[in-house]
């Protein structure tokens, strides 16, 4: 018998490691439970926390503005309240998992209120099916699900159990790979894991339950596929110290792809990328916007004057914001020098990349070349 729906969301992000663009903001909070041990409550609590947070990366993207049917005045509408939640949610992923959760939370109830006024009753129930369908095998750990489906008791702790050993088989796997290892081992086990998890849904699930799941989810929807799912970028302060330019904002860059890079001018990490940003700033023209922001680490990278000589000395001819206080630092919630933010001539963030662009070899600086290319040919 077939279902109408699909689990196109169940592989854990990054795994298969496919690109090294790794959407931080849709990644699973990973938590090592014994669900044998747990109360009902803590049992509840620990599945809610495996469900992955789709809501916001999916009202992003174009391709559901169009399957939502919605209006030019709806979007418009729509883009005025993503400048209210997007940048919490985007600092967000720096925050340990629980305080992430917690405001995810927060601001998926508010993004919610806000669709109550603003979509119809058709276009409300619709984005529930897609958020349901984007969380993939995950979807059976939600308390509402677990509900309408009337799970046993059994079937809840064998779920979690099954995301559990999930979970735990990536953080190995991931371990392994940051190590500089690949571990053949352990990625065999990330994938009979997660082949365990899409099985269940006739391991676990009875007939009747997966009927009643096929309804929940709707109209098969391929939301692997959307090219838009993170927030809009935050924009330049107002009070910004420009070098190389007058002040800018993204605003005023729209139409445009803004390529943002973070570094401190004595960072060697960070001049092992000076080469790239000034192909870039050369390459592309007109088209692409390279934009460096200094923020100091050091005593020297403090002082204005040691950072514009350092500026020309570097050869940077594009725009420099001397980030003497870290604001711009911590409204982006960046973390390391280097970091790589990619923006499209919308405003929105498409990538980004922390370290350096050729380490040990990579090709990052390639692959972010093509991007790049692809960005400025979007309409």
């Amino acid at each position: 018998m077939a279902y109408p729906f699909c689990f196109s969301g169940s592989s854990i992000v990054g795994v298969e490691m496919r690109s090294r663009f790794i959407p931080v903001l849709v990644l699973l909070a990973l938590l090592a439970s014994q669900p044998d041990t747990l109360s009902a409550e803590d049992r509840v609590n620990a599945a809610e926390r495996k469900v992955p947070r789709q809501l916001l990366g999916l009202l992003h993207a174009p391709e559901v503005h169009t399957e939502l049917g919605l209006s030019a005045s709806q979007i418009t509408e729509l883009e005025k309240q993503f400048q209210v939640v997007d940048g919490r949610w985007f600092r967000a992923r720096i925050e340990p998992p629980t305080a992430n959760l917690l405001i995810m939370q927060e601001l998926e109830e508010s993004m919610n209120r806000w669709l109550s006024n603003h979509f119809s009753d058709v276009q409300r129930q619709r984005i529930k099916e897609l958020e349901l369908q984007a969380q993939g095998t995950r979807v059976l750990l939600r308390g509402d699900v677990a509900d309408r489906l009337s799970f046993s008791e059994k079937q809840k702790s064998d779920l979690l159990r099954m995301a559990s050993e999930t979970d735990e088989a990536v953080t190995a796997y991931q371990q392994s790979l940051r190590q500089g290892k690949d571990d053949t081992t352990l990625k065999a086990t990330v994938q009979e894991k997660q082949k365990s998890e899409r099985d269940a849904i006739y391991t676990v699930l009875t007939e009747s339950q997966r009927a009643e799941l096929g309804e929940l989810l709707g109209e098969k929807f391929h939301t692997a596929g959307l090219t838009r799912i993170y927030p809009m970028a935050p924009d330049f302060s107002p009070s910004a110290d420009w070098l190389n330019s007058p002040a800018l904002s993204l605003k005023q860059l729209r139409g445009k792809v803004v390529l943002v890079h973070f570094y401190a001018f004595q960072c060697h990490n960070c001049q092992a990328n000076f080469d790239v940003y000034r192909r870039w700033h050369d390459r592309f023209g007109d088209d692409v916007v390279v934009v460096g922001i200094q923020t100091p680490e050091t005593p020297d990278e403090r002082r204005r004057d040691r950072v514009a000589a350092a500026v020309k000395l570097d050869d940077f001819k594009f725009p420099v914001i001397f980030d003497a206080a870290s604001e711009h630092w911590k409204t982006w919630g960046n973390t390391m020098w280097p970091t790589v933010y990619v923006i499209d001539k919308e405003g929105y963030l498409r990538r980004w990349w922390q370290g350096e662009l050729r380490w040990k070899g990579a090709d990052t600086d390639q692959q972010l070349e093509s991007f790049i290319e692809d960005l400025i040919e979007e309409s």
